[in-house]
C-alpha cells in the first residue's frame, strides 16, 4: 500500500488487541499520563477544573519532582514539545541548563581529569527545569503558579505513601548518604533507615522552598498573572534560593568518580544570567504524519533519522519483531546513533548539518550500505569512549533514571515532557532547600572542536527526548519514555507498533522491545559494546537465535524491563482522546476526565 494511502480509520484502530495489560483510557475532554499515578491524578484534576493541557502538564511535572526524586528534580532539566491550538504551531522548549562560566576544558586538563564524572558537584549545570515549567505556564497555560504548584507543596509537606521503586532507590544509596552526603541522609534516611513501603514520606525543606515561590507570586499578584509568576521564578534564579545554591556549590566538596573531592562551578552570576528558550522543533514526515523532536542539543533527531532510514523498507511484510525486522532496525540505529556521536551538539555553538542528516536523500545513501544478513561490528568512535565491562544497559533498574508526562485536552493542545536530572543518587541535597543539583554536564566531551565539547554557556547534548506528531496539520500524538540512550530506540518501536503494525495504543506500549549497545553511551564512563544488543525476554527464542546467527551479540533482559513509555493520541474523526501507559515498573498511569 502506498505510504499516503493509509486512512485514520484503517490505520489507527481504537479496538482492543488480543493482549493488553491495561484498558485504553478514552475521553472527549482530556487525557493525562505520567510516570506516577499520583501525579497523573493531579493532571486529571487540573483538566477537570478548567486548566488546559499545559496547566496539567506543568502540575504533573512539578509533582513528579517530589514523588520521583530518584528520577528527576527541580534543579534538573526538562525538554518539552508542545502543540498550541491557539497558535496552530508546534514549539520546542529546551529546559536544558547550560555550563557555568568557570567550567572549561582547560580546568579539567589542569586537574588531570580526562572525562567529566557523573556524580558530585563537578558536572552540575545551571538548572533549567523550573524556568521551563514557568515559561510554558506563563505563555501557554491559563492558571496561576499557585494552582499548579500547590499540589506538589501539599505532597512534600504532608507526604505520600512510599512505594517500592523509590524505597529501593533510597536503600541503594543509603551507605553513601550516611558516609558522604549527610544532608541527603537527613531527608531520605529518617531514623537512619530507608523508608519502608506504605510509610508516609515527607520532604519539609522542599515544601518550604516551593512555598517561597508561591509567597512571592501572591505578593506580586497586582502586577498580573505572568509578571507575578516570573517574579517567583526570579527567587530561584536571582534571589534567596539562588544564593543558597551558589554558596553550596562553591563552598562544599564531595568525592566523585574522578577519585577526588571537588566543589562545583555554579555562581550567583551564572544563575542570574540563565534564560530558557522556546525554539522551533526539527521535523520529518513518515506515513503521512509530521513527526517533531527537539533539536540536536538532545538526541531527538536520531528518532527522525531512524524513520527516514526505515521508511523504504517493507516493515509490515517482514513481520513484527521478526529476525528481519529487528536486524534491519538495529543496523539502521547504528547509522543514526553514529551520526549523533559525530555531529550532535548545541547548535548555538556548532554548525551542525542537520538539514543534510534529516534529508531523505541522505537516508537513501546511508541505507544502501546496510548488510541485510550480517550485523556490523565496526565500532563507532566517540571523542571519548570506554570499551569496558560497566553497565550493559539491560534495563532501567531502580537506581536513577528519568520520567515522562503527556497531556491532550479537548481543544487539541498537546504537551510531551521528559523531566530528568537533579537525581538524589547523583548529587547531595542542598541543606535548607531539599533538592540536589543536576549532573548533566557529564555528557560533555573534553575534546576541543567537537560539536558536544564543553564550553561555558553551552547545553550538553542530552538524552532526553519527548516526541510529538501531527496529521494533516492537526494534533495527533504525544509520547515518550525514560531510558537514557535507549529512549529513542524504545519510543521508535512503540511508534512503529502503532503506525506500521496497526496496534492500539496500549498494545503498542506493551509489546516487547530491544535496543542496541553498539555506540558509545552518553553517561560516564561512555561504555560502547560494538555488535551487542538487548532484547526483552518476551521476544521469541527462535528470533534471538536467528539474530545471533547473523552476528548480533544478544543479551536477554527481563520481559518487562525496558523503560516506561507513555502515549496519548487524538482521533480527529471522532474527537476522542486515547491514552495508555506501559506497566513497566508499575507506577505510570493514564487518566481521562
Amino acid at each position: 500500500m502506498p505510504a499516503d494511502s493509509h486512512s485514520t480509520v484503517e490505520q489507527f484502530s481504537v479496538a482492543q488487541s488480543s493482549f493488553t495489560t491495561r484498558p485504553i483510557i478514552m475521553s472527549r475532554k482530556g487525557v493525562a499520563t505520567s510516570g506516577h499515578y499520583l501525579a497523573t491524578a493531579i493532571g486529571g484534576d487540573i483538566l477537570r477544573h478548567g486548566g488546559n493541557a499545559f496547566d496539567a502538564g506543568v502540575a504533573m511535572g512539578l509533582a513528579l519532582t517530589v514523588i520521583e526524586p530518584h528520577m528527576n528534580g527541580i534543579a534538573g532539566e526538562v525538554p518539552m514539545l508542545i502543540y498550541s491550538a491557539r497558535d496552530d504551531h508546534v514549539f520546542a522548549i529546551s529546559g536544558q541548563g547550560w555550563a557555568p562560566k568557570g567550567m572549561t576544558i582547560s580546568w579539567f586538563r589542569e586537574h588531570g581529569i580526562d572525562m567529566i564524572p557523573g556524580d558530585g558537584l563537578l558536572p552540575a549545570m545551571v538548572p533549567g527545569s523550573l524556568d521551563a515549567w514557568i515559561r510554558v505556564l506563563a505563555q501557554f497555560g491559563r492558571l496561576k503558579l499557585a494552582d499548579v504548584l500547590g499540589p506538589a507543596v501539599e505532597l512534600a509537606r504532608n507526604g505520600f505513601p512510599m512505594y517500592p521503586g523509590l524505597s529501593r532507590a533510597i536503600a541503594s544509596c543509603a551507605d553513601r548518604f550516611r558516609m558522604e552526603w549527610p544532608t541527603s541522609a537527613e531527608v531520605y534516611l529518617p531514623d537512619d533507615r530507608p523508608p519502608q513501603v506504605a510509610e508516609n514520606f515527607c520532604q519539609h525543606a522542599w515544601a518550604d522552598t516551593f512555598q517561597k515561590l508561591l509567597d512571592v507570586e501572591s505578593a506580586n499578584s497586582h502586577l498580573g498573572r505572568e509578571a507575578a509568576m516570573f517574579a517567583a521564578r526570579d527567587v530561584f534564579y536571582r534571589g534567596e534560593i539562588a544564593q543558597q545554591i551558589a554558596e553550596f556549590a562553591q563552598t562544599s566538596e564531595f568525592m566523585d568518580a574522578s577519585g577526588a573531592a571537588h566543589s562545583g562551578f555554579i555562581t550567583r552570576e551564572d544563575l542570574a544570567e540563565y534564560e530558557g528558550a522556546i525554539e522551533e522543533p526539527v521535523t520529518t514526515t513518515f506515513r503521512g504524519l509530521q513527526v517533531y523532536k527537539c533539536g540536536p542539543w538532545c538526541q531527538g533527531p536520531v528518532f527522525l533519522q531512524l524513520l527516514s532510514l526505515l521508511e523504504a523498507s517493507d516493515l509490515k511484510g517482514m513481520g513484527h519483531n521478526s529476525p528481519d525486522y529487528i536486524h534491519t532496525w538495529i543496523e539502521c540505529a547504528k547509522i543514526a546513533y553514529g551520526d549523533r556521536e559525530r555531529w550532535y551538539g548545541d547548535p548555538r555553538f556548532s554548525d551542525i548539518p542537520l538539514e543534510r542528516l534529516l534529508s531523505k536523500e541522505y537516508a537513501a545513501e546511508a541505507r544502501a550500505g546496510l548488510n541485510p544478513t550480517n550485523a556490523s561490528h565496526e565500532p563507532i568512535p566517540g571523542p571519548e569512549s570506554y570499551q569496558g565491562p560497566q553497565g550493559m544497559g539491560l534495563g532501567t533498574g531502580f537506581g536513577h533514571d528519568t520520567t515522562q508526562l503527556d497531556a491532550i485536552d479537548s481543544e487539541g493542545n498537546m504537551i510531551a515532557a521528559t523531566p530528568s536530572g537533579g537525581w538524589i543518587p547523583s548529587s547531595p541535597v542542598i541543606p535548607g532547600l531539599g533538592f540536589p543539583l543536576g549532573t548533566r554536564g557529564q555528557m560533555f566531551v573534553l575534546v576541543e572542536g567537537h560539536p558536544n565539547s564543553l564550553e561555558p554557556g553551552k547545553r550538553p547534548r542530552t538524552t532526553l527526548t519527548p516526541s510529538l506528531a501531527t496529521k494533516e496539520g492537526r494534533p495527533f500524538m504525544v509520547f515518550g519514555t525514560p531510558g537514557g540512550d535507549q529512549q529513542d530506540q524504545w519510543t521508535n518501536q512503540f511508534f512503529l507498533n502503532f503506525v506500521e503494525f496497526n496496534m492500539d495504543v496500549q498494545a503498542a506500549l506493551d509489546a516487547p522491545t530491544f535496543h542496541s549497545l553498539h555506540f558509545p553511551g552518553s553517561f560516564y564512563p561512555r561504555t560502547a559494546k560494538p555488535g551487542h544488543m538487548v532484547a526483552e525476554a518476551r521476544i521469541a527464542e527462535a528470533t534471538i537465535k536467528a539474530l545471533s546467527s547473523r552476528g548480533h551479540i544478544v543479551h536477554v533482559s527481563d520481559g518487562w524491563s525496558h523503560g516506561r513509555c507513555l502515549a496519548i493520541w487524538r482521533d480527529e474523526s471522532t474527537g476522542t482522546i486515547l491514552g495508555g501507559a506501559s506497566p513497566r515498573l508499575g507506577t505510570g498511569y493514564a487518566i481521562g476526565v
